[in-house]
């Protein structure tokens, strides 16, 4: 492999994986995408950069960094990158790890600027979960940064660098000269003495939840040595500085997390994790919503309103916004206001055609982004005595100096006739006598035979008038309670409020943790339809609602959809049981004790791989120990602390060739092997005595392997039978039958063919072979 700038050499690491080509590239290693050939799958390869692992310290440097993959390996959570292997190759160590499709949070930010409150909570909720299972586990990250905050394609966090920078920072500054971390996320301890904990690892994500709330980190500096001296001899600032209207528990959570005394901030990640899920309970909608926008930005969207024709939706104003940095509001501007917390209907200000609004007011209120307005406001026609077309909501009075007018219900109704309607206007003319009538005086007079102008009947204009106001009640009668049936409070249920359920005046009432039996009546009272489920749950007590849909008092349920509300209430913590079979390694329980207690709903397994010890009958990965006792019902998360068998001890196999067969047992039992003995005969090893075995002395075995030996029972012998009288022939081949050999010798001649001595007698014990390994030499005299 070559220097952490370029691709490795060698395309295959080890045999096994192919590298793709490069991912990224840090000050402690490079990151390769490879496939793992065997597994066939895509994964992430890091590697140590030369300096590192050659430098003064590499046999130290090397074991920690394996020590911490292993580490690292051990932790279970689908919130942390999971590390798959471990090796060397070409004098270089390495990781594999999993590889994830996504982006880091470092690239979210400079994507967004900013977040809002609900996103922040979600990243960094999800960033806490898996370093409490870390922190569990004894392993503390400690370069928690944007950089490690990995996004997957799901938007799910996954920490990366477990282990590797844990490792590197182990090591002292005189003995490395290297600060590990990134500055501007350092805790004040690790800069000053060097101490990695838990702790400090909260400091880091309160540094970057800072940062993604506020657009920057607390502490800038382009020196960075300047800004660890900040970190170690100052306080962070309270998050409202920057982020005014924030919801205070949100900064004062931010705060407790980034305060500079170690002793100041939370234990660990679970007990921080606790205290955000406990403090999000209360934060209202718009607490949620909330978001900074940063000035370069705010700016920006400022520009596009002021230059949009029409008036629509805007983005919300920051809380640190004033009045005057808002857009103006002009004539066609209309202002929205949220609704009222009541179900009395908004009301709106009327506005004069007559008397328009300046064009610009430094007083004006932005245009909310929850009320768009469809059109802007028609100009006033030149004619000043013509009626306006008014926006919904608006009212208008007629240019005549003469018309009394009179609101009724939002609409304008003038004494001369005329009827100035919301939108649009309404003109009713003057309605004259029919032709040929003519009213007459009380003297019975013509008025009409004495040229005189017709006047309009003193009786009809309020006849008029009246037909039209009862006509106009009886429409907003009719509306109203169309409005009130289908829109109005006859629509909905309101969600009532449980009892005992205490909520800060003006802000969102969330419902949770109440019982339920008690609100279950107050709903059945109020005739409101509901359904209910039940989920475990670590915080919510057994009986308790956890949440509603909707989950607020006051909020509305629809009697118009069949809709109904919602509740979740708490079966308490969840317990499972640890199975009974857990401990046999042929059960399926106790094939893979580590999954099966996973599976079955664990989530405080200890598992330490220093305290797993060898077994002879236990195979590698089985349980050996486990605490508390299988069939031990208790609540998911109670700690479970499990030793596992490493399987048998690697051992040598003993030199036991030419030793007692005792002794030779005795090192067998000694490495745990398991001989099994067979006797032959030997002409140079004493009877009872090893001569061979089947595997060679120093070949590796395991405990409980099997050897087979050979036991010599000495030289093989043989009595001589009586051969004499016999022919020769006969005798030769009956001798040479027992593996002897024969010589024939005939003094006198070989006349009879028939054995007349033999040597040795008959009788006597002979060795078959002698000590050259050559038979024995028996003689036959013939005559």
């Amino acid at each position: 492999m070559s220097e952490a700038e370029t691709q490795p050499q060698t395309p295959l690491i080890d045999g096994r994986y192919r590298v793709l080509g490069p991912i990224a590239d840090g000050g402690m290693a490079t990151v390769y995408k490879a496939r793992d050939e065997r597994l066939e799958r895509i994964v992430a390869i890091k590697v140590m950069h030369t300096q590192l692992a050659q430098g003064p310290h590499r046999d130290q440097f090397v074991a920690r960094f394996h020590r911490e993959a292993r580490s690292a390996a051990a932790i279970s959570n689908p919130h942390i990158v999971q590390v798959y292997d471990s090796g060397t190759a070409g004098g270089r160590d390495y990781l594999v790890m999993e590889y994830v499709h996504g982006v880091n949070l470092r690239h979210e930010m400079n994507e967004r600027g900013t977040f809002s409150v609900h996103e922040t909570v979600r990243i960094i909720s999800q960033t806490l979960d898996g370093l409490a299972s870390a922190h569990r586990a004894g392993v503390v990250h400690r370069d928690i940064k944007p950089e490690n905050i990995l996004l997957n394609d799901r938007g799910r966090v996954q920490i990366t660098d477990f282990g590797l920078a844990k490792a590197m920072s182990e090591a002292t500054l005189s003995t490395t000269g290297m600060l590990l971390g990134t500055a501007a996320y350092l805790a004040p301890e690790m800069i000053e003495n060097n101490l990695a904990t838990p702790q400090g690892d909260l400091y880091s994500v309160g540094i970057m939840a800072w940062e993604m709330l506020a657009g920057q980190v607390p502490f800038t500096s382009d020196n960075p040595v300047t800004m660890v001296f900040k970190h170690v001899h100052e306080d962070v600032p309270a998050l409202e500085t920057v982020c005014q209207g924030i919801d205070p528990s949100i900064s004062t959570f931010v705060s407790h997390l980034t305060a500079r005394a170690v002793e100041s901030r939370p234990a660990d990640a679970s007990a921080a994790l606790q205290e955000l899920r406990t403090l999000s309970s209360h934060i209202g909608v718009d607490g949620w919503q909330y978001r900074y926008i940063m000035p370069e930005q705010r700016a920006e969207d400022a520009g596009k309103v002021s230059t949009s024709p029409l008036v629509g939706t805007a983005p919300p104003m920051p809380p640190t916004a004033t009045a005057a940095a808002a857009e103006p509001a002009t004539a066609e501007s209309v202002t929205a206001s949220e609704p009222p917390a009541s179900n009395e209907p908004p009301t709106t200000p009327a506005v004069s055609a007559s008397s328009p609004m300046p064009s610009t007011s430094p007083t004006a209120p932005a245009v909310s982004s929850t009320t768009p307005v469809s059109s802007p406001m028609p100009s006033a026609a030149p004619d000043s005595t013509a009626t306006h077309s008014m926006p919904p909501g608006t009212y208008e009075r007629q240019s005549s100096p003469n018309a009394a007018t009179q609101a009724i219900d939002g609409r304008t109704l003038a004494n001369d006739g005329t009827a100035a309607a919301n939108h649009p206007t309404v003109t009713i003319g003057l309605m004259d006598a029919p032709d040929g009538e003519h009213s007459k005086d009380m003297a019975g007079n013509n008025p009409a035979a004495e040229s005189k102008p017709k006047k309009p009947s003193k009786l009809r204009k309020p006849v008029i008038v009246t037909t039209i106001i009862l006509t106009l009640l009886a429409i907003l009668a009719a509306a109203g309670v169309a409005w009130w049936y289908f829109l109005g409070p006859g629509s909905y249920y309101s969600v009532p409020k449980p009892e005992g359920l205490s909520c800060s005046r003006n802000s969102v009432c969330r419902i949770t943790d109440v019982e339920w039996k008690p609100y279950e009546s107050t709903l059945k009272v109020a005739g409101i339809p509901y359904e209910v489920s039940e989920q475990f749950s670590d915080t919510v007590a057994k009986g308790e609602v956890i949440s509603t849909d909707p989950g607020n008092v006051g909020e509305h349920v629809s009697k118009r959809t069949n809709a109904r509300l919602k509740v979740v209430v708490s079966k308490g913590v969840r317990h499972v049981t640890i199975p009974k079979d857990i401990l046999d390694p042929t059960s399926a329980a106790g094939a893979k004790p580590m999954e099966t207690l996973s599976q079955a709903g664990f989530t405080n397994i200890v598992h330490e791989e220093s305290k797993d010890e060898y077994s002879e009958d236990l195979p590698l990965g089985a349980a050996k120990s486990i605490s508390p006792k299988p069939g031990t019902t208790i609540a998911h998360n109670r700690k479970v602390t499990l030793v596992l068998s490493k399987g048998p001890m690697p051992v040598s196999m003993p030199d036991v060739t030419g030793r007692t067969k005792d002794d030779a047992q005795a090192a067998f039992d000694d490495a745990k092997l398991k001989p099994s003995y067979t006797e032959a005969f030997d002409d140079t090893v004493p009877a009872g005595s090893i001569v061979s075995t089947s595997i060679k002395a120093g070949t590796q075995l395991h405990w409980g392997d099997k050897v087979d030996v050979v036991v010599s029972k000495g030289p093989e012998t043989v009595t001589i039978p009586d051969v004499r009288g016999k022919n020769e022939n006969d005798a030769q081949k009956t001798l040479e039958a027992l593996g002897l050999k024969v010589k024939i010798s005939a003094p006198l001649g070989d006349l009879t063919h028939q054995v007349r001595f033999q040597s040795p007698d008959p009788g006597a014990q002979v060795r078959v072979r002698g000590n050259d390994g050559g038979p024995t030499v028996i003689t036959l005299t013939v005559v």
